[in-house]
This record gives structure tokens, sequence and C-alpha cells, in this order.
């Protein structure tokens, strides 16, 4: 059945005049606006990784992960022929089922994200759309399986060599304890050092909070980045998990101070849409003082009528997420950081930043 999206009538020229007001490449806004709103097709998928090229800057192609089943939506793909509005603006070459998998690549094979603990079956946050894929990621909690899942890869990756990553992420909600979050990442980095592969490290969490894990990180794991899943800054028992939500605002910023103070990296994740503008500036930048990597903002996606009653106020509209792009450049373009849009599925930046044209675009 189709999800219930905002029943807009964006147009190209109003895209375009949005573009303008915030001086941002019409090719940002039109995709951010995607990733908004989805795409209607007459495909059934509710969820699904597709490889988009814009006619207007046919050299690139963007991974992006959307509903096809997106009713109201001003895309729509005809075919292979991507449209907004009455207008074609670009194509889809490749439409796959966004499963859950034990891994994949990112950034042409020299950055792989990994599901060891079994993403899909983390049901906790109500605006996370995992319950919605397919499980097919299974748990590896033993060196062994990390070994085999690592060789498994090795047959998935464009030139079958792993040597050439520079980036693992672990990306999982699973791990409910410090603990057992620290000891599996000492297995991940046994694993990767037996074959070879010197890649920094990254993990999404909330779990690993004190002094002595941020030293057993940084002694046994380094080149390590500690990417802190904040998600929100309001709301937070309504819309986190528990595991989440017992992280309070106010200790974000000394958490991520206390890891960089211990030599490790340091980011944070954030999904634009739950919280109003004001809150996310406040918390923006309390945050930015204590991280040495670009945060990984994300266009928030309501995959049905209870995930789109989440939303904060205004944040259905494609200016909410120009006005977010705005301030977010003001608080971290003096840092000297920038985004890489490969490492996001639904960023807010794809060919500049703060008016900088960002490398790769």
């Amino acid at each position: 059945m189709p999800i219930a999206t905002p029943d807009t009538k964006l147009e190209v020229d109003e895209v375009a005049r949005l573009a303008a007001r915030y001086e941002v490449p019409v090719e940002d806004a039109v995709l951010i606006a995607l990733n908004l709103y989805g795409i209607s097709s007459a495909h059934c998928q509710h969820r699904a990784r597709v490889s988009i090229t814009l006619a207007s800057a046919s050299k690139v192609a963007w991974k992006a992960i959307v509903p096809l089943n997106a009713a109201g939506s001003p895309f729509r793909l005809c075919d292979h022929d991507l449209y907004l509005g009455q207008q074609r603006i670009g194509s889809v070459q490749r439409i796959d089922a966004d499963e859950a998998v034990g891994g994949y690549f990112r950034n042409g094979g020299r950055a792989a994200t990994l599901n060891p603990n079994a993403r899909s079956r983390c049901v906790g946050c109500g605006f996370c759309p995992n319950t919605l894929e397919a499980a097919a990621d299974p748990r590896f909690s033993e060196e062994r399986e990390l070994t085999e899942l690592l060789a498994a890869m090795v047959e998935q990756h464009p030139r079958r060599d792993l040597r050439e990553l520079r980036e693992v992420t672990v990306s999982t909600g699973c791990f409910e304890r410090e603990g057992t979050a620290v000891a599996h990442l000492v297995g991940l980095r046994t694993a990767l050092g037996a074959q070879g592969i010197g890649a920094r490290i990254g993990f999404l969490t909330s779990v690993i909070q004190s002094d002595s894990a941020f030293a057993d990180l940084a002694a046994r794991v380094a080149p390590f980045v500690l990417r802190l899943t904040a998600e929100c800054f309001t709301r937070r028992d309504l819309l986190l998990k528990a595991s989440k939500a017992r992280l309070r605002r106010a200790d974000m910023p000394d958490l991520l101070r206390r890891a960089r103070y211990a030599g490790l990296g340091t980011s944070f994740t954030y999904i634009v849409g739950l919280d109003p503008l004001t809150e996310l500036r406040t918390g923006v930048a309390a945050l930015s003082e204590h991280v040495t990597e670009f945060p990984n903002f994300q266009v928030y996606q309501a995959h049905n009528s209870i995930m789109a009653g989440l939303r904060t106020p205004g944040a259905e509209q494609l200016e909410f997420y120009l006005q977010a792009r705005a301030s977010i450049e003001q608080l971290l373009g003096g840092r000297g950081l920038r985004p890489q849009a490969w490492e996001c599925y639904r960023p807010l930046w794809y060919f500049s930043f703060a008016g900088e044209r960002l490398l790769g675009a």
C-alpha cells in the first residue's frame, strides 16, 4: 500500500526559487527534496537503494535510500526516467531492495559499513525504518565469524582487495552494554589486522561513555572515531530507545570532550526534522566544539503516517531543510570540517557547502 506523504505540488521552478534564496545549487535542493518526499512509482518497495543521475549534472551518480511508493510525492519514476512535477530531471539506473545485510561498500570500495550485530532486530527508536527491512543480517559475535564476514565481502569488493579500505564503520543498534561493544570492536580490529587492513574503525553508538572504555579503544582499536548517536535534542524519551534516551542532552558535549581528550576521533549523528530549528542550532552549537569529523546530518524520512506525525512542525517542507543547512554551515563552516556526501544516504550537502564546491561532486 502506498505510504502517506505530504501532497505537495512542488515544481522545478519552486525548487529553483528556494535554491536561489538560500544560495545553494539547484541540484542540492532537488536531492534534499527527493529524500524528504520519496518517489511515486509502480514499484512496491517502501524503502529501496537507488542510483540517481540528474540531467543537469549527468557526470555524477548519487546513491539514495528512498521509498518508491510515496503516492503524494512530486517525484515520479516512469521506467528509468525521474520527473519532478511535469519536468524530467534525471534518471534512475539501479534499484535494489534495502535489506539489512552484513556489510556493503561505499566511496568506490574505499569505505565499508558493517552490520555485525543484527541491525534489523533493533526496534527501539520510533523514527527508525529498520523494522521495515528484510531481516537478512546475522549476528556476528565471534572473531571467527567476523573473519568469515570479511572473507565474504572480498567477493563484493570492486577490486577484490579489502586492503584498499580506509574506513570501516560499524552501524548497529543492538549493543546495549558498553563492555560488549568494546569487546566487539577489539575483535574487529584483530580480524582486520589479520588480513592486513589498517582502516580506521568508526562506531555509531551512545552506550560507550566511560573514560576507561575510551582508553581501551585508544590502546587496542585506534585509529578509531566515536560517532555519538545523538539523533535529536527534544522528546528523547518519546523518540529514542531506552539505551539512547538515558544519555542526557546536557551530558553529550562532555562525553565527546572526554573521548577526544583520550585521543579518539569524535563526531555525532543527527536527524534533521525532529527538532525545531532553534533547538537544532543550540544543540549542534554545543556539540560542534568537541568534534574532529563532520557530523552525519540526515534528512528525516517518514515511511508511514505514524512516522510523519513525529516531524516537528514545518519539517514537511523543503524550506525547513534549507534553513537547517544554512544554520549548520554557520556553526561548522569556520572549523574547517566538510561533509562527504558518500558517508550519508540522506545528506543536506551534495555539490557545495557554504558556497564552496565539494571535492568529488
